[in-house]
């Protein structure tokens, strides 16, 4: 459990003596997407400190939100991943995910996680943006790869890559920001070397379509940021 209590028997205050510490609820996002080693989790949150995160991963594991595991060959060590109760967390960041993206963005805060990037997607994912889209890509990064399936007006990601898929979209972190939150034309991207697409281009469009960008609060409404950033550091 966290080291403080609300001592209240509200089922909110239950959750956040359980979520609710610095960090916690960041380190369920770097999960998400599947099981990572202690190093991967602190090159994702960026600014945590070791400290922190033992602290932060011993109180999820107590809560019964994450839970150890050893990874086989060629890893051979130990990672962390989300429990069955940990993993019903995901609609409750995409709620925050999307609450918080209609606020000015952090300044000087680091590049956002690829994991955090990805997650992005499915909370500002619009469904009847994606009305009559039945799509498969895979969107093949750098170092990693995700398969992104619309259908029914439902977004589903997984980390990896895909047999028979619609699309594949090469492209940088950078690239993925700008197509999906800057509403930088793929014909642009593309042209510039930033993107290779195995499919039509018409049907990439249409599926970034689906992520449209949040309107900012009242207070907010002369605020000129922009959810992508130049050199690639998102603040969605």
């Amino acid at each position: 459990m966290a080291s403080r209590s609300y001592d209240d028997r509200c089922g909110i205050a239950r959750a956040l003596d359980v979520i609710g510490e610095r960090w916690a609820l960041l380190v369920v996002r770097e999960l998400l997407y599947g099981p990572k080693r202690f190093s991967d989790l602190q090159r994702g949150l960026g600014l945590i400190s070791q400290n922190v995160l033992s602290d932060r991963l011993r109180e999820l594991q107590a809560g019964g939100v994450v839970e150890r595991l050893r990874l086989g060959p060629p890893a051979s060590t130990t990672a962390y991943r989300l429990t069955e109760r940990g993993r019903e967390l995901r609609g409750i960041l995409a709620a925050l995910g999307r609450w918080g993206s209609g606020l000015p963005p952090a300044t000087g805060a680091p590049d956002m996680s690829l994991d955090a990037i990805v997650f992005a997607l499915e909370s500002m994912f619009d469904a009847p943006s994606a009305a009559g889209l039945d799509v498969e890509v895979e969107l093949r990064l750098p170092r990693d790869s995700f398969v992104s399936r619309v259908r029914d007006s439902v977004l589903t990601i997984r980390r990896g890559t895909g047999e028979g898929v619609d699309l594949v979209l090469d492209l940088d972190v950078a690239a993925l920001v700008k197509a999906a939150f800057g509403r930088t034309p793929l014909a642009d991207l593309a042209g510039m070397g930033r993107v290779r697409c195995e499919g039509p281009l018409a049907l990439a469009e249409r599926f970034f379509a689906c992520f449209p960008l949040p309107r900012r609060p009242e207070a907010h409404s002369g605020d000129r940021h922009t959810l992508a950033a130049d050199a690639g550091r998102p603040s969605i």
